[in-house]
């Protein structure tokens, strides 16, 4: 989920760096890039992804 997030933070930033816009004083495509990055880096690090319990393929066979 911190993935898709990151991917909209960039995207985002890419719009407001082709229009050369930002929304405010403090917060600019740079801001929104380095939250895009911490983003990803947390998915990477792997917060918040589901934690797979049961479920999923098993080697023993069934009686």
């Amino acid at each position: 989920m911190l993935a898709v997030i990151g991917a909209v933070l960039f995207a985002l930033a890419l719009i407001l760096d082709l229009a050369d816009a930002s929304i405010g004083d403090t917060i600019s495509a740079g801001t929104i890039v380095t939250a895009g990055l911490l983003c990803v880096a947390l998915h990477l690090a792997g917060i918040g992804t589901r934690a797979r319990t049961g479920g999923g393929w098993s080697l023993r066979s069934r009686r």
